[in-house]
This record gives structure tokens, sequence and C-alpha cells, in this order.
């Protein structure tokens, strides 16, 4: 089952990391410490003696986006495309990250279609700013918008159709506990803002 979401408003403003007082590594593993405790464990038991460590560890690789630029994967483009101006799909981009309200996973797809203006971006800069802007703490709608954002922002193409499809733990995992749920999330730009004729073509390309 999946539910649809289209993402109209444009993304909250948010503080940037350099605005943000960021606590040392030890304030961090002593923050684990406490939640282990309050989940009834013994932080100091054997198994649970390097996991504030790891934790830490792990935070800095899930959540890296932060302090990452994606328009710096954006900046150059190419023109010399033997006057190719149809459509550009990079379909099946997988992503992970976490939901704001419960800092838990959502996991799944990213579909990103775009008409060229003046030039092509590599097809890889196109998943390096999934990947970055996933790797932050989120909400669906407002990761799609982010991705859109930047994407039509840097390359201004006559149009761009920015498509993701996650399961999110926050309802398999809590809650109304529902696995196999998916959530659908789309942001039209240009050609494919008021046409039904090309989100069509978005849809059948990304069904394949």
């Amino acid at each position: 089952m999946d539910a649809v979401l289209n993402t109209g408003k444009a993304p909250h403003i948010r503080k940037s990391t350099a605005e943000l007082k960021r606590p040392s590594r030890e304030e961090a593993e002593a923050a684990v410490r406490t939640l282990l405790a309050w989940a009834g464990d013994d932080p100091q038991r054997e198994g649970l003696l390097d996991t504030p460590k790891r934790v830490a560890k792990a935070y800095e690789e899930l959540f890296s986006g932060y302090f990452q630029d994606p328009m710096e994967h954006l900046e150059r483009t190419f023109e010399d495309v033997g006057g190719y101006t149809d459509i550009v799909l990079v379909r099946g981009i997988p992503f992970h990250s976490h939901c704001e309200h419960h800092m838990l996973p959502f996991i799944g797809t990213a579909h990103i279609a775009y008409y060229p203006s003046e030039g092509v971006v590599g097809l890889s800069k196109l998943a390096r700013v999934v990947d970055i802007f996933s790797k932050r703490l989120q909400t669906q709608e407002n990761l799609t918008a982010q991705i859109a954002s930047a994407i039509d922002g840097s390359l201004a193409p006559r149009g761009l159709a920015v498509m993701l499809e996650a399961e999110h733990q926050c309802m398999t995992m809590r809650g109304v506990q529902k696995p196999g749920v998916s959530t659908i999330t789309t942001r039209f730009t240009g050609v494919f803002e008021d046409n039904a004729g090309e989100q069509a073509k978005f849809m059948s390309l990304v069904r394949g």
C-alpha cells in the first residue's frame, strides 16, 4: 500500500552546522550511556562498555551530510552532448535516512529526471546529492524538496521531476506497526509541473 504525498512547498530554513555548537565526542558518548541506562540496561556491563564509542562513530557516518555541500557536486556541467535535449533519468538510487521525529531509519529509492537547458551533470553527482541530504535528520517530504531545490537551482533545467519511495521504520517497528507500507513523495518543476503527459512519461520510465 502506498501513501502519496506531494511536496509543493519550499523546505523549512534550518540553522547551518556552523551556527550550532557541536558537543564534544566525550559529551556524545556520555549521552549514549545515559540512554542505555534509561532503556533499562547497565552501561558498565562488558557488552556495552564500547557501545558509546561505536554509536558516536556510527553517527559520524550516518549524519555526515551536515558537513557536506551538495552544490559542490553540481557545479561542473558538460555542454558537449551532441545536441541532446530529451529527458535524462537516473532511477533506483538507493538511500537511507533517519526520521527527525523518532530518529528511526527510513529506507528507499530515489528517481530523478530532468530536461537539460545548457548542459548535463555527471550522473553520479545526482546520487551524491541524494546521499548528502539523506544523511541528515529528515522528513521524506523535506528530503524530496531539498533534492529538487538543489538540482533545480544549480542546473536550471527546463523541467525536473523527483520521486522518492521509502519504508519508514517508525511505522513498522513502533506505533501502528504496519510493515510493507511505502510512502511516495514527488516534486515537479518546469515542463513537468502542470503537464500530465510529461508526468506520465516520467512515471512510465521509472516503472520500466
